[in-house]
């Protein structure tokens, strides 16, 4: 399953199940031609044979990551679906980020309960308006029916000299800890959505965009090759996915709470909720990378050419373990560690 391809009368029948409105007009192939397909850029065979081919850059090795988003487990029924076209490939781009690869091209699985022209024209718009400006074109995947629910599968691919990769395993004692844009507001607008916080319609459209429409900072990424010793993107929750970096570099950490960039919108919330929300809230997609100190003016210079903000929010320790402080170095602790799907 590598390019767009279909499989005969998939779609010859409706089905009652997923977003309002859906009905069957077209088969698979039609489906294919009228959204997804796209011109390949220079170099690339994309939709339409059975493999799509891209090159490497001589020096550089092939960086993949993929991600997969349910209805009803990642994504609301209702979301905007040029939103979720956006974010469906957004968190995949991210990895590419969080490694300092270069985006050469993505891969689309989608599984549908039947066609909605609308849904699929803006969903389509989403994904496409962002694969344009990471310059990450669709090339290929695939189409099938879904007996409940959408089912959205993307595939990133890019390229990475292999000695500048940033690897989760390479930070060192005494690299300082960094965290590209905001934290919180994604938690927050997910937690008033699904009615664990009381409505407050203000809010949620000041933090609605952070959770839907999240820009990872992939040209950030890629100028850190070379200059960070390790990165991730924050996914799952600063707090579990720092523990990443520092269980596989086998070191441990120092953070300074009220270092941490908290969303602008999220001021005057309930201290312990605001705690939760930065330190465990997930769906930022967001850069935390570690670095020297001698590269800290060279991380500002980068940042500005990027338009990405970047704070130092603490520093790596030889001493295994994980302390988080305040300013008057008193212990700051957390109820969850952040989102694990099966615990």
């Amino acid at each position: 399953m590598t390019t767009l391809k279909g499989k005969p009368h998939e779609y010859a029948t409706s089905r009652p199940s997923g977003p309002p409105g859906l009905s069957v007009l077209n088969n698979e192939f039609d489906l294919i031609a009228r959204y997804f397909s796209r011109p390949a850029p220079p170099g690339i065979l994309g939709v339409g044979d059975d493999c799509a081919l891209l090159a490497v850059a001589p020096g550089h090795q092939l960086a993949c990551s993929t991600d997969l988003l349910i209805e009803g487990r990642h994504f609301f029924s209702d979301v905007d679906p040029a939103a979720l076209g956006h974010k469906a490939l957004a968190v995949n781009v991210s990895d590419l980020a969080a490694m300092g690869a270069q985006p050469l091209g993505c891969l689309l699985s989608l599984s549908l309960p039947a066609v909605d022209h609308d849904w699929l024209a803006a969903f389509a718009g989403g994904f496409h308006a962002l694969a344009e400006r990471a310059q990450c074109p669709l090339i290929g995947g695939d189409t099938t029916r879904s007996p409940a629910g959408i089912v959205i599968n993307v595939t990133v691919m890019g390229q990475v000299r292999p000695e500048t990769a940033l690897l989760r395993s390479g930070a060192k004692a005494d690299d300082d800890i960094w965290i590209t844009g905001t934290l919180g507001a994604a938690d927050v607008a997910l937690r008033l959505l699904n009615n664990s916080l009381p409505g407050d319609p203000a809010l949620l459209a000041a933090t609605r965009p952070a959770l839907e429409r999240p820009l990872p900072p992939w040209h950030f990424g890629r100028s850190l090759a070379g200059v960070a010793h390790s990165a991730l993107d924050i996914s799952d929750g600063l707090v579990q996915d720092l523990s990443h970096i520092l269980k596989a570099s086998a070191c441990g950490a120092e953070l300074d709470y009220d270092a941490l960039p908290v969303d602008p919108a999220l001021r005057g919330l309930d201290d312990a909720l605001l705690r939760t929300a930065v330190l465990a809230g997930g769906d930022v997609y967001q850069l935390c990378f570690t670095a020297a100190r001698d590269q800290r003016g060279r991380i500002q210079e980068l940042a500005g050419q990027a338009s990405v903000r970047v704070t130092r929010v603490g520093r790596i320790t030889a001493r295994p373990g994980l302390a988080i402080n305040d300013a008057q170095g008193r212990p700051i602790t957390v109820a969850t560690g952040g989102f694990d799907h099966f615990s």
